[in-house]
């Protein structure tokens, strides 16, 4: 009778140690499971850590996301001018805002898509080619964000809606379909900008749209409503529009010969594989020159002020110079400077509406609270 209590004695340890070894394996294996890994099985991060995966999907600077904000704000800032600023308008700002902004990804996302193969051998740390994701449930975040830049775009007006519509299906039939079939050439960077001709159009079609009545033509157009348009705002809004279009592409261009091997193999017809590296450089060079022309003359037909000229000017002479940088470098140098004087030419893009925004805002409130007006 002892040996038997003896025995069970030494049993029910062993039994208590073996239940605890597997307890702490399991235990063990669920931390390991729920860390974001850099294997395949971090496809699966992007639902198990959304806010992990969103931070480290790009390497956004941050100054970047910021600026977004006032680039998106800044159009309707600038065309409503000096006017009393109401809860009605703050709000269509608003909206305008997180329209532009989820919208935004979606394109960046769709973008990452449809390029998979060329980024496979020019950017491949981007998330699909390095595993972090597959290109269907990226998709599911792209209709996401999607549906929530229709739905804000629905809270502003109809016009607003048909214009996101539009440039929905450009930029989707434009990255899956179009720029890799069409052989004319450049096709792919002549018309990639216009994914960006959205903020200045948007920005105006809000106040045109949204807000009572109170331009100089006025019609309306069954289901989508009433459009009254201020002629004065006419002009500025197409010279903001062309200056978007040529800082944007000339950005465009630079990339592409960084970009040139993944889109030749894969039959993009950018300015680099169309016309070559040399040529290349020197159009984004022009298109700089003409851009900044542009926001020179956009200076001088709106409210914008000396806050925003100075600064643009010079911010436009020093874009000039890493471009001329890059007419003047030769082989493999240039190609590798295509990268990082494409992020200066973006900059001069998204730094120039920014600039736009702190000069209408200071503008604005030094007005409001001083009666101060700049020349």
């Amino acid at each position: 009778m002892g040996c038997i209590l003896s025995e069970e004695n030494s049993i029910v340890p062993m039994r208590r140690k073996k239940l605890f070894l597997v307890s702490l394996n399991y235990i063990t294996k669920k931390i390991v499971a729920t860390m974001p890994q850099n294997t395949e099985s971090s496809k699966e991060s992007p639902f198990k850590h959304p806010f992990y995966f969103l931070i480290n999907w790009r390497a956004f600077p941050f100054y970047e996301l910021i600026s977004y904000f006032m680039m998106f704000a800044c159009v309707p800032l600038l065309f409503y001018g000096f006017q009393l600023y109401t809860w009605e308008i703050i709000k269509v700002i608003i909206l305008a805002i997180a329209t532009q902004y989820c919208g935004f990804f979606a394109a960046l996302i769709w973008n990452d898509i449809t390029d998979v193969d060329i980024d496979r051998i020019v950017h491949p740390s981007r998330p699909i080619p390095r595993g972090a994701i597959t290109s269907g449930r990226f998709f599911m975040i792209a209709l996401l964000f999607s549906a929530l830049t229709f739905l804000f775009a629905f809270l502003i007006s109809p016009w607003c809606f048909f214009i996101v519509g539009l440039a929905a299906l450009f930029v989707a039939f434009h990255n899956r379909y179009l720029k890799k079939r069409i052989k004319f050439p450049a096709y792919s960077e002549i018309f990639t900008p216009m994914q960006w001709l959205v903020v200045p159009l948007i920005g105006a079609i809000v106040l045109w749209s949204a807000l009572p009545l109170n331009g100089d033509v006025t019609f309306m157009v069954p289901l989508l409503g009433i459009l009254s348009i201020h002629r004065s705002q006419v002009i500025p809004l197409l010279l903001l529009i062309a200056f978007t279009y040529f800082a944007d592409d000339a950005h465009d261009l630079v990339e592409g010969i960084h970009d040139s091997e993944g889109d030749r193999r894969f039959g993009v017809r950018t300015y680099a594989t169309s016309f070559g590296v040399g040529i290349t450089a020197r159009v984004a060079f022009i298109m700089v020159v003409i851009a900044g022309i542009l926001g020179i003359l956009l200076y001088t037909q709106t409210i914008l002020s000396m806050l925003f000229i100075i600064p643009f000017v010079l911010l436009w002479l020093f874009t000039i110079s890493r471009f001329y940088l890059l007419v003047h470098s030769q082989g493999e140098q240039q190609r590798q400077l295509g990268k990082k004087i494409g992020r200066v030419g973006f900059n001069f893009l998204i730094f120039s509406y920014v600039l736009i925004f702190i000069d209408v805002t200071l503008q604005i409130l030094l007005l409001h609270f001083f009666g101060w007006v700049f020349p």
